[in-house]
């Protein structure tokens, strides 16, 4: 077995105060999303994990693309027929998170998904480029296949059923989903490994709570 135990880094990139914080979370992640952009270093910023319930009451955690944010929350898509998707409309309480190494810093997103409305999914599929279009109709996600021939074989089976096709249908099983944020925590690396953390939390009269928390 290998001992990891002297992997260790000082963070001395950066703080985090209350005294420069906004009073929405959303408008932090958006400033930070953009700082971590603009200093370079990571090649997907959009890049996260997102973590689920799933059916057989085991967590997972995986990576996906968040391809949208605003005032309501935050904005990916996938097929929902998925053992992801599956999850999610089971039980719609799962957990974002981002960790941007170049900047050592790491968000953690607590919320409710729910379906984007079908004009948003359309808009988006419709955006994508074709093998993108079509690789999302032809994979049965997480279901077992045989081989990757039988991808590839399906594959160009859509790609001459839709020849000459200006428009390619989004299929019903694959969407957005929105999940809106009942809690947003901000890490930022420090030295001695006393991070600085601040917590947002959504009270019951929708206004946001801020607290730091000890590292």
């Amino acid at each position: 077995m290998k001992d990891l135990g002297s992997y260790r880094k000082s963070y001395e990139k950066s703080a985090l105060l209350e005294t420069n914080i906004p009073e929405d979370p959303i408008n932090l992640f958006n400033r930070w999303f953009h700082e971590v952009e603009d200093f370079g270093g990571v090649d997907e910023v959009n890049a996260m994990t997102v973590s689920t319930i799933g059916l057989d009451g085991f967590p997972k955690s995986r990576v996906v693309l968040l391809k949208k944010f605003n005032e309501e929350g935050f904005i990916f898509y996938t097929n929902y027929n998925s053992e992801k998707g599956k999850a999610i409309l089971n039980n719609p309480n799962i957990c974002l998170s981002f960790f941007w190494h170049s900047m050592e810093r790491q968000i953690i997103i607590k919320g409710i998904a729910e379906k984007t409305p079908e004009n948003i999914s359309d808009n988006y599929f419709a955006s994508r480029p074709v093998g993108s279009q079509l690789g999302a109709i032809v994979s049965n996600q997480s279901e077992v296949i045989p081989d990757r021939r039988y991808l590839e074989d399906k594959l160009k089976k859509l790609e001459n059923d839709f020849e000459g096709e200006n428009e390619i249908p989004r299929p019903d099983f694959w969407g957005g989903f929105l999940i809106k944020p009942i809690e947003v925590e901000f890490w930022q690396g420090r030295p001695n490994r006393l991070h600085d953390r601040i917590r947002y939390k959504l009270s019951e009269n929708t206004c946001w709570n801020v607290d730091r928390l000890s590292p």
